[in-house]
């Protein structure tokens, strides 16, 4: 069994900005003189029972106060377990705990680079309904995005010509609450139910897993990261990822397969990142792109075709950006053959 790894900078500031959120949302600090709540030490030692009695949680002892216990237990006031971060937890075989779902005050529930924790995610997790922030990444889980994760209620969708006719209400939702998801780096399979993000400011990362089929028809507003990479989807995204009008900092969906003509695509003007590279897109690129300031722009290794629109935000991109496509010309690669 692979060892886990230590928490690379990007985690550890994921982490870090976790602990600030508990901090401003007036959670207790693990001194606090309040002792956990007997019910939420009773789920964490059966947590810690389920994986198998790691050695990492050897600080997890029924006679002390869990708000004190190690790696990363976070409590309120009332001494609920309001947040947990488990990471670093040596060579275990396991499936995701039950257990976890016990925990019905959490808010922030963070499980980064445990290899050995495997299994789909448990039923138990739709018990979480105060949960803002659900972050398993790095591990062995397997099984589809759970349904419990969307809505409840999915008959109450109304989608026309591609477009979601209102957004999904969160009351319809199990996990009304929650804002950012981030399933990356394990080894989920079936299609992405639609409705898994509610409310504003929210975070879909279900890169390097499994997943097929035809990214769902929702309403994308209030999305900042869409990351759907290295997966196998297929379809044209382009009708409701990109036709927002208050549009995502960065979409990536490179590494699937993909298939759309690029050429009328209207991408939003505040769009920092941009990877649709390695996908069978058509058509030219959009002449929208010179309006939109990338940091980060890559459509190569895909079926793109023309001269590369010119001005504006163009460019400052490099070759590497269009490589390996159909008969794409103009700056930055060589200029077009009149006629073309």
């Amino acid at each position: 069994m692979t060892s886990s790894k230590p928490l690379s900078t990007s985690s550890l500031l994921r982490l870090l900005s976790l602990l600030l959120f508990l901090f401003s949302a007036n959670v207790a600090s693990s001194s606090a003189a309040t002792d956990c709540d007997p019910d939420d030490r009773a789920a964490l030692l059966r947590v810690k029972s389920q994986l198998g009695d790691p050695v990492r949680l050897s600080s997890w002892q029924p006679s002390t106060n869990c708000c004190a216990w190690e790696p990363a237990v976070f409590c309120n006031a009332e001494g609920r377990v309001t947040g947990l971060a488990l990471y670093a937890l040596g060579e275990l075989k396991a499936p995701v705990p039950p257990a976890l779902g016990e925990l019905t005050a959490l808010e922030i529930l963070q499980i980064e680079s445990v290899p050995g924790l495997s299994a789909p995610i448990p039923p138990s997790f739709s018990n979480l309904t105060r949960l803002r922030d659900l972050d398993i990444n790095g591990t062995s889980i397997s099984g589809p995005v759970p349904a419990f994760l969307s809505c409840a209620n999915l008959s109450t969708l109304v989608i026309a010509n591609s477009k979601l006719a209102g957004p999904i209400p969160a009351s319809l939702a199990a996990l009304p609450n929650l804002r950012y998801l981030d399933l990356s780096g394990n080894m989920l399979s079936g299609a992405i139910p639609p409705g898994l993000l509610h409310g504003s400011f929210r975070f879909l990362i279900l890169s390097n897993n499994r997943l097929t089929g035809e990214i769902p028809p929702v309403d994308y507003s209030d999305v900042d990261t869409v990351d759907l990479s290295r997966n196998g989807l297929t379809g044209d995204p382009t009708p409701f990822l990109f036709g927002i009008t208050r549009p995502a900092v960065k979409i990536d969906l490179s590494w699937n397969e993909l298939e759309f003509d690029m050429t009328g695509v209207s991408f939003p003007h505040h769009l920092r990142f941009l990877d649709l590279s390695h996908n069978r897109i058509t058509g030219s690129v959009a002449k929208s792109l010179m309006d939109v300031n990338l940091e980060h722009f890559d459509v190569s290794y895909n079926e793109l075709c023309g001269e590369i629109p010119a001005g504006r935000f163009m460019a400052v991109h490099g070759p590497d950006c269009y490589a390996q496509n159909k008969c794409l010309c103009g700056a930055p690669l060589t200029p077009c053959v009149s006629g073309l």
